[in-house]
């Protein structure tokens, strides 16, 4: 299949597959530590630079607006030019760009770094699972490595919380982040071993830089919104997009070294993968990215309060993707997502009426649900996403899977924020319509990955 097989030979067997897996597990973690940290500060965060209310929605999506715009871009050069290379300057620069947060004064310094922040966690999260592939040959170590790194994704997002929450300053947790991940970065660069799979030919920079203007003007028209949908520059933006994206399409169908085989859209588990990953943005991230400055704002919860409830989901969707490879032969991964969907509707509309009753103990049944429903999403989406594409391009099957996830999780909070604040009744009415809508799109993915047709 033209552009995702390559023509290249892999190099020799990594030797350390265990190191493989704790160093690109442990940089995981980290780049989704990073990714939530100002959850639980916004409104701290806020204060401090003086952000306005309309912009604070940028304060949350400025890394995964770096990640969508260079996750496919990073994926493909990982394949072509060398995996632990990506992946090593990707964790390097998330050190110094997260070290950089911590010293931000303004809302645009800030946002930058976050910005960076996001094309950094890119290099790294879409080279690892190349790693991981080259690391583990065999199916069955492979379906077990992948599962332990999607534990990681959720023990990321479970431990940032806690930790942002218990400190007395909000830029203590962005240097101490930033010191363990260079720390990580040293580790990286003495253990893993070099693989890639080059196609020879040039670098697709005009694909590269048509898919990024392109994420990078829908996620700024999705942001500006929720201050109204209607006016003149997101319209533009929207139009640019759509224009940048058929331009994309069509420098990707001609050249020889595509970012990414087209023909792999005829892939029912590659189109399962990516619409998998576009629904976990949209439905899940976008919710529980901004619930917790919602039960800040209208129950008082401290940071440290709101930590420790959203642990109960995050924690137990680590230990259900940790525990998710007992599954395998068991249920099909798409049957796993849509099983994982379906649990997070349930969960959701079991968290309605909670925030406008004032009783945070309400929720303990919806967040564990929903745990559930996000560990069996965590484990299931990094295996697909590898076992969709050719072998050779692993990194380029997580980082197109990735892509459309952190492009849904910026639509998800834009529309989050959008429907909580914007919604006549007050917060917490605004915060019911927003979980009915999570659940909506939840169980249409539910549906969506089961009747996805293709050849494969």
């Amino acid at each position: 299949m033209r552009g995702a097989r390559g023509t290249g030979a892999e190099s020799a067997p990594a030797s350390r597959p265990g190191a493989t897996l704790a160093v690109t597990s442990a940089a995981t973690a980290l780049a989704l530590m990073t990714y939530t940290a100002p959850a639980v500060t916004l409104v701290d965060t806020a204060a401090e630079l003086h952000t306005a209310p309309s912009a604070q929605a940028w304060l949350l999506n400025g890394t995964p607006l770096g990640l969508a715009a260079m996750l496919l871009v990073a994926g493909s050069l990982a394949d072509d030019h060398g995996r632990r290379r990506v992946f090593v300057w990707g964790t390097l620069a998330l050190a110094l760009t997260t070290l950089l947060g911590g010293l931000a004064t303004t809302t645009l310094q800030f946002t930058l770094t976050r910005v960076a922040q996001g094309a950094s966690s890119a290099a790294l999260l879409a080279s690892s699972l190349g790693l991981l592939v080259h690391a583990f040959p065999s199916p069955r170590d492979r379906l077990r490595a992948t599962g332990v790194w999607g534990a990681f994704v959720s023990a990321g997002i479970a431990v940032s919380p806690p930790l942002s929450g218990s400190l007395p300053d909000w830029r203590l947790v962005y240097w101490l982040l930033g010191a363990a991940t260079l720390l990580v970065a040293v580790v990286a660069s003495r253990v893993l071993t070099e693989s890639r799979s080059p196609r020879g030919g040039r670098p697709d920079l005009l694909g590269a830089s048509a898919f990024g203007a392109a994420t990078v003007a829908l996620i700024a028209a999705l942001t500006l919104g929720r201050d109204g949908w209607l006016r003149a520059p997101v319209g533009l933006l929207l139009l640019a997009s759509a224009v940048l994206l058929i331009a994309f399409l069509l420098v990707e169908r001609r050249t020889a070294t595509p970012m990414i085989d087209l023909g792999l859209l005829r892939r029912a588990d590659f189109v399962a993968s990516s619409l998998g990953g576009l629904v976990t943005g949209l439905a899940v991230i976008g919710l529980f990215t901004f619930l917790p400055t919602v039960l800040q704002r209208t129950l008082g919860m401290s940071p440290m309060a709101t930590a420790w409830l959203f642990l109960l989901w995050s924690g137990l969707s680590f230990v259900v993707a940790l525990q998710a490879r007992r599954l395998a032969g068991r249920v099909a991964p798409r049957t796993q997502l849509a099983l994982g969907f379906a649990l997070h509707a349930v969960g959701t509309l079991t968290l309605l009426g909670a925030v406008d009753a004032g009783s945070w103990r309400r929720m303990l049944p919806g967040l564990v649900l929903a745990g559930i429903g996000s560990g069996l999403l965590n484990a299931a989406l990094p295996h697909l996403a590898v076992e969709s594409v050719p072998t050779a391009r692993a990194a380029m099957g997580s980082g197109a899977q990735q892509t459309l996830r952190y492009v849904g999780s910026c639509a998800g909070v834009a529309l989050t924020i959008a429907i909580a604040t914007g919604t006549g009744g007050g917060l917490a009415h605004g915060a019911d319509l927003a979980m009915t809508v999570s659940a909506g799109l939840a169980t249409l993915g539910a549906v969506g990955v089961l009747a996805v047709r293709g050849r494969g």
